[in-house]
C-alpha cells in the first residue's frame, strides 16, 4: 500500500510540474522569469503537501512553553532605554503585509487604502508613524511593503503622495500561485494570463510566503548592505502595531552569543481570541500551534482560555542575516495551511498556503513577548472599524491611544448586523460616530440609523424588526437599554 502511494504521489508531482512548464510556454520576457520562480516555490511547497497526511502534531508531544521563553512586556519595559536609541532604530525596517483587498468590508481595492480616522487611511497612519519617529530621532527607518498581484498596482499609485514625507518606502510582490482542482490537483489556469476565464484561478499564498519573496526581490540583500539587521513585520489593518522601543532595545542589546533571532508578541486570550494561533514547546523547540493543525478530537481543548493562555498578535521582530541564511540553506520550516475555495462558477478547488509567524521554529533563541493588548487593534470588519473611529481613542502622530477618559482599559464588544457590513452602509447609517466611553456592549441589528451626538452607556441592544426602522434621534442617550422595533424607549 505504502509503495503503490509513494507511486502515486509522484505520477502526481509529474503531471504537476508538467502543467506548470505548459503555463511557462504562454508566458514571455520578465513575466516568464518571475513566474518561474514562483513555481519553483510552489513546487516545493505542493511536494510538502503530498507526502503529509493527517494533523502535524503529535497531540502528546504539546507542553506549555518554559517560564523564560514568553516574557511578560513590563519586565522587558522596565529596563531603561539608552541614550543611544538612534542606533538600534537605524537597524530597524518596518515591513507591513499589504497583500489583502477591502472586499469583506465591501471596498474595492487595497484594505490598506480604507479611511480609518479623520480621512486618514491605514496606509497614511503608518507613513505618519514612521515619520515621527524619524524625525524625532534624526533616523532612517524605512517603509516596506509586502503587496500581492491584487494590490501592487493601487499601492504604488497612491506612494506618490509620500514623496516630500521622510520616509523611503520600498515594496516588493509576493509569490502569485496556481489554483489547484480538488480532484485532479492540477492547475485550474491554462495560461499565464490574470483576465478573463483567469481571472479567479490565482492566489497569493498567505503572508508565509514573506521570506521566499523578499529574499527573491533582491531587496533584502539591498537593506543588510546598508546596514539594517531587523524587520519588524505586522499587517497593515493592525492600528496597535506600532515600532515599540522597548522591544527593540530587547532585541539589539543580547549579547552575540544569544542573539534573538525571532521575537513572536502574544497577547492574552478572551472568549473572542479562542481561535487564534498559540504558541507550544515542541520537540524542544518554541513553535506556532494554528487550529488547522489540531486533531479534531482536541479542537476544544485548543481553544481554552485556562489551558492556551495567549494567542499571536502576528506582530514579529526578524533577523535580516537569519532569514537569508535559512533561505540559502532551504531550512525555513512552516506547516502548509490548505485553503479550500468555490470558484464563481462551482469548481471546488484548494490553494496551499503558509503563516508567517509558523517559521519561528527554524530561528535561534526564538522568544515570546506577553504584550498588552492594546498592541492588538485589528480592524477586519465595520465593527471594530466603529470603535477605533469613536472617541475611545486618540489620535497622535499616527499612532491611536485608548482615551484616558474611559475607566476601563478594554474595548467594548461591538457587533453590528448585515445591514451594516459594507463600509458605504454603514458611513450612512452614522450622521456622526456616538460617543462610546462608557459602552461595554453594543449591539445592532436590521435597518436602524443614528443621528448625531448619540450617547451609548452600559448594554445597548438595538434590533429592528423586519419591515421596520429606528431612527434614533441625535442627542439621544442611550444607557443599558433594549431599542426594538415595537419598543422604541429613547431618553434623551
Amino acid at each position: 500500500m505504502a509503495q503503490f502511494q509513494e507511486v502515486m504521489r509522484q505520477q502526481l508531482e509529474t503531471s504537476m510540474h508538467a502543467e506548470l512548464e505548459k503555463l511557462l510556454d504562454t508566458a514571455t520576457g520578465v513575466d516568464k522569469e518571475v513566474s518561474r520562480k514562483d513555481f519553483d516555490g510552489f513546487k516545493k511547497l505542493f511536494h510538502r503537501f503530498l507526502q503529509v497526511k493527517g494533523p502535524s502534531v503529535d497531540w502528546p508531544k504539546i507542553h506549555r512553553p518554559p517560564e523564560d521563553s514568553i516574557q511578560p512586556y513590563d519586565k522587558i519595559a522596565a529596563r531603561p532605554l539608552p541614550d543611544s536609541l538612534a542606533d538600534s532604530l537605524n537597524k530597524l525596517v518596518v515591513v507591513k503585509l499589504n497583500g489583502g483587498l477591502g472586499t469583506s468590508m465591501g471596498c474595492k481595492g487595497p484594505k490598506s487604502l480604507i479611511s480609518v480616522r479623520n480621512e486618514n487611511t491605514f496606509l497614511d497612519l503608518t507613513v505618519q508613524q514612521i515619520e515621527h519617529l524619524n524625525k524625532k530621532y534624526n533616523t532612517d527607518v524605512p517603509l516596506v511593503l509586502m503587496n500581492s498581484f491584487n494590490t501592487d498596482e493601487d499601492t504604488k499609485k497612491i506612494l506618490q503622495k509620500y514623496t516630500h514625507h521622510r520616509v523611503k518606502i520600498h515594496t516588493f510582490n509576493q509569490s502569485r500561485y496556481p489554483r489547484i482542482n480538488k480532484e485532479s490537483l492540477l492547475p485550474v489556469a491554462t495560461d499565464i494570463g490574470m483576465t478573463g476565464e483567469n481571472a479567479d484561478v490565482w492566489y497569493p499564498p498567505g503572508h508565509g510566503d514573506i521570506y521566499a519573496s523578499f529574499y527573491n526581490s533582491g531587496l533584502l540583500d539591498q537593506l543588510i548592505t546598508e546596514g539594517k539587521e531587523y524587520i519588524f513585520v505586522s499587517n497593515i489593518d493592525n492600528l496597535g502595531a506600532t515600532v515599540d522601543l522597548n522591544i527593540l532595545h530587547h532585541l539589539v542589546s543580547q549579547p552575540n552569543g544569544k542573539r534573538c533571532e525571532f521575537i513572536m508578541e502574544v497577547t492574552d486570550k478572551t472568549r473572542a481570541d479562542v481561535k487564534g494561533g498559540t504558541l507550544i514547546q515542541y520537540d524542544n523547540k518554541l513553535r506556532l500551534l494554528e487550529i488547522a493543525q489540531v486533531p479534531k478530537a482536541h479542537v476544544d481543548e485548543f481553544k481554552s482560555v485556562t489551558k492556551f493562555k495567549i494567542f499571536n498578535t502576528n506582530n514579529l521582530w526578524i533577523s535580516l542575516g537569519a532569514i537569508k541564511r535559512l533561505q540559502e540553506q532551504n531550512a525555513m520550516d512552516m506547516e502548509i495551511i490548505v485553503n479550500p475555495k468555490t470558484l464563481d462558477g462551482g469548481q471546488n478547488v484548494i490553494q496551499l498556503e503558509t503563516a508567517v509567524g509558523a517559521a519561528i521554529k527554524s530561528f535561534d533563541n526564538a522568544l515570546g513577548i506577553n504584550v498588552p493588548r492594546s498592541r492588538f487593534l485589528p480592524v477586519k470588519t465595520v465593527s471594530d472599524l466603529l470603535l477605533v473611529m469613536s472617541n475611545l481613542y486618540s489620535l497622535e502622530a499616527g499612532s491611536l491611544t485608548m482615551s484616558q477618559k474611559r475607566e476601563f482599559p478594554t474595548t467594548p464588544h461591538v457587533k453590528l448586523g448585515s445591514s451594516f457590513t459594507k463600509v458605504q452602509e454603514y458611513q450612512t447609517r452614522f450622521e456622526s460616530i456616538p460617543d462610546m466611553l462608557e459602552l461595554d456592549h453594543l449591539t445592532v441589528s436590521g435597518d436602524v440609523t443614528f443621528g448625531k451626538q448619540v450617547s451609548l452607556k452600559g448594554t445597548v441592544i438595538i434590533i429592528a424588526n423586519h419591515g421596520d426602522r429606528i431612527d434614533i434621534p441625535a442627542g439621544t442617550i442611550l444607557e443599558n437599554k433594549i431599542v426594538s422595533g415595537n419598543l422604541r424607549i429613547l431618553d434623551h
